[in-house]
């Protein structure tokens, strides 16, 4: 009865015909499935060690320049369900009501950490800010870092992009970078890409959380978690049929714009930033790609 609901959105109506059960019966087994996967999040949800990942150290690309990454983070935003004196809250850019999900995603398309449930209106660098201060929240490794995109601030344990100038892959497609800083932004978009084929695999394998939700706000937060864990799960169990590759994802990825809003930069991070970029560059200049 999860699944089911999970992955096609069935109503209640559906899955109680389909498994000749009273309404009430589907309702408490729905809830009761939901909050016993909900249980496994510690085990299936978790950092990983803090080492270099192998898709950066088996690749010229981004060894050794990204070697102190482990994982990438970013935003999502799935349709919400409120209270008519919530809805303002909950309205991003587009009319649509959305919670704002933020979650980090490793190398091997893992999510390792997720906070669900803030309002859509909710700017990147609040959600992650809440999501530092948390006692459960989002931890980095001494002298590791995140990447993020632009909508981030370069700080303390993430990188982000440089800011007006060429990012996405498309936009190198038939220019090579000219700079630096486009060198830095396209091995960074290259590597970004992980966090898009994540979320693109969870929303594929659960149309639940592409669809308008019928359950209260606080289960609808359980469910996108559940539906994290269970995204975990098909990853490390075998092959997963919903996750484009990554010259795929290139091909058909779309520029994203993303509210570029004012965000403080660290300096000491901004110069580490620009370490990796020129050292980048100057490595390129002398030996190609």
């Amino acid at each position: 009865m999860l699944l089911d609901t999970l992955g096609h959105s069935f109503r209640n109506r559906v899955i109680r015909f389909n498994f000749h059960r009273s309404g009430e019966t589907v309702s408490r087994y729905f809830k009761a499935a939901l909050h016993a996967v909900g249980e496994l999040r510690n085990e299936f949800i978790k950092s990983l060690p803090p080492e270099t990942p192998y898709k950066i150290k088996s690749s010229n690309r981004f060894m050794p320049f990204f070697n102190d990454c482990i994982s990438v983070i970013d935003e999502t935003h799935i349709k919400a369900r409120v209270p008519k004196e919530n809805e303002v809250a909950f309205r991003e850019r587009k009319p649509s009501l959305t919670q704002n999900v933020l979650a980090a995603v490793d190398f091997d398309l893992r999510i390792t950490y997720v906070l669900a449930g803030w309002e859509g209106s909710a700017h990147d660098a609040a959600v992650l800010k809440n999501a530092l201060e948390r006692s459960d929240g989002l931890r980095v490794p001494a002298g590791k870092y995140y990447l993020a995109d632009g909508g981030y601030s370069t700080r303390n344990g993430f990188i982000s992009t440089y800011r007006a100038t060429r990012y996405h892959l498309k936009e190198f497609s038939s220019i090579q970078p000219t700079n630096s800083n486009e060198l830095f932004n396209l091995q960074h978009s290259s590597l970004c890409t992980t966090v898009e084929r994540a979320f693109g695999s969870l929303k594929n394998h659960f149309t639940i959380i592409k669809c308008e939700p019928y359950f209260p706000l606080q289960t609808q937060v359980e469910i996108v978690i559940v539906c994290c864990i269970l995204h975990n799960w098909i990853v490390t169990e075998g092959g997963d049929e919903f996750i484009q590759s990554e010259d795929e994802w290139a091909r058909r990825s779309h520029f994203r714009s993303r509210d570029q809003a004012a965000v403080e930069d660290s300096r000491e991070w901004l110069d580490k930033r620009d370490e990796i970029a020129q050292f980048m560059w100057t490595r390129m200049q002398n030996y190609g790609y």
